[in-house]
């Protein structure tokens, strides 16, 4: 019975409405990839900045709507969730992206405006960003919808900025801000950890890392207390 209620919580949660908005995004960035249009836009962008432009902010902006996510409970906003509950999401999520974002740019391998190396399809910077967006969002809908979508302001500057830098197309940009709501959305509603109860009565204990090199993904050390 426990597991028919569960899986009409998700039912109601989950629709194929909170697909469409990634979905164009991600399928706009395909058709976009290696075409004339796409080019163009560039060609645009590094006018209206200008071929000398450079900035850093695009390293940081990413993880602005992490800090909002903590901050927005000492801003008087209530959080579906606890901190140590945040936390595996944002770690999970972030994971999830940085783990799709790797496996998609060395499988298509196009190059970069600026001509640095061949990474460039789909922007990882971009993703990240529309992940953490996503993660602040479902997180303070309920409480406040403006504070909630404000993370998407810094997510949209971060795709444009990496633009201006001459490091992305849009096509990267709009690929890389679909993948970064579609693991948002889904770590938010399928976390199979929103169970482990951090507290000192339940001492089972989840440790949820990143891993990078030879092998991408996400670690994960369960410790139960029997």
């Amino acid at each position: 019975m426990g597991q028919k209620i569960d899986s009409l919580a998700i039912s109601k949660k989950l629709s194929y409405k909170n697909f469409i908005v990634p979905t164009a995004l991600l399928t706009g960035g395909i058709f976009l990839l290696n075409s004339t249009p796409n080019n163009t836009i560039q060609e645009k962008s590094n006018t209206f900045f200008g071929n000398g432009f450079s900035t850093r902010i695009d390293d940081f902006t990413p993880l602005v709507p992490v800090a909002q996510i903590y901050a927005g409970r000492y801003m008087g906003f209530k959080p579906k969730n606890t901190v140590l509950h945040q936390t595996v999401d944002v770690v999970i999520a972030n994971s999830l992206t940085l783990a799709v974002v790797q496996i998609t740019k060395n499988g298509v391998k196009e190059e970069r405006p600026d001509g640095s190396n061949n990474l460039s399809f789909p922007s990882g910077h971009t993703a990240i960003a529309f992940t953490n967006a996503t993660l602040l969002f479902q997180e303070y809908k309920d409480s406040n919808f403006w504070y909630a979508s404000s993370g998407f302001v810094f997510a949209t500057a971060t795709g444009i900025l990496r633009m201006a830098n001459n490091k992305h197309y849009s096509s990267d940009v709009l690929a890389g801000a679909g993948i970064g709501l579609l693991s948002g959305i889904l770590v938010t509603i399928y976390n199979p950890f929103q169970a482990i109860k951090f507290n000192r009565i339940n001492r089972n204990s989840a440790f949820v890392y990143p891993q990078f090199g030879r092998t991408t993904g996400i670690g994960i050390l369960i410790k139960p207390d029997f």
